[in-house]
């Protein structure tokens, strides 16, 4: 039998820097969207600064979402991370990453760098989680 999809948004997450859901989901599939570092209390609140505050807060906001939809990072299959300075900022946006994840076994993953971001972040992650 087909399911629709359904689409999430989370109230303790921050409001989205566009029109689109916090998640959506089919067959167990769970799809975030990419989080920037704005602040899930204060979205008019300047944006951290730094690469390492930076990928703190994004990660911080995924977990809230993920919480809201109650998962957590051990549900996360792959991810996806744009950096708009990719050579300045990969090794210190990889030592908070990983501090999120270890000691379990890691996300398959990507890493892009990019022109630009909105609200000019330096960092935004998305995730793809599965349902047990």
């Amino acid at each position: 039998m087909r399911h629709l999809p359904k689409f999430s948004m989370i109230d303790a997450a921050p409001t989205p820097v566009g029109p689109f859901s916090h998640a959506a989901e089919a067959d167990g599939w769970v799809f975030l969207t990419g989080q920037m570092p704005t602040d899930a209390d204060d979205d008019s609140a300047p944006l951290p600064d730094g690469i390492a505050a930076q990928t703190r807060r994004v990660m911080d906001n995924l977990i809230l979402v993920l919480t809201g939809l109650e998962l957590s990072l051990d549900n996360v299959v792959s991810v996806r991370i744009f950096l708009t300075e990719f050579k300045r900022d990969y090794d210190a946006m990889n030592a908070v990453y990983r501090s999120y994840f270890l000691p379990k076994p890691l996300p398959a993953r990507t890493c892009i760098g990019v022109t630009g971001l909105a609200r000019d972040a330096l960092v935004e992650i998305d995730f793809v989680a599965k349902r047990p």
